[in-house]
């Protein structure tokens, strides 16, 4: 899946990753390929400024550490990031029950 077909999700998509934990970004990326059955793999020239984008709008928050002698960035959700989330699954239930409408498998009554 191209990262032009998740356009408008992606915050959506980073945010549900980092529910409930706490990750470094290529975490993130093989997160969202083990969750999806490898249909989503986005390039880190996506997800890495799609990351930074959602710090500056108070969703995550982040913090360096040293793992292994190397230096990683690690996310989490704030508590407004815990809010659009909860805001962000809604909305996806109700553009996927009103698709679901229209491309679904109309049952025509006998």
């Amino acid at each position: 899946m191209k990262a032009d077909a998740l356009r408008g999700h992606l915050d959506g998509l980073l945010l549900a990753t980092l529910d409930g934990r706490q990750l470094h970004g290529y975490a993130i990326i093989e997160a969202l390929q083990q969750r999806s059955g490898g249909a989503v793999d986005l390039p880190t020239g996506t997800v890495y400024p799609a990351l930074r984008r959602l710090e500056r709008a108070g969703y995550v928050c982040s913090e360096w550490s040293t793992v292994g002698g190397r230096r990683r960035r690690t996310y989490r959700l704030t508590r407004s990031g815990m809010g659009t989330l909860h805001a962000e699954r809604r909305a996806w239930r109700e553009f996927t029950a009103a698709i679901e409408g229209v491309l679904g498998d109309v049952v025509t009554p006998a």
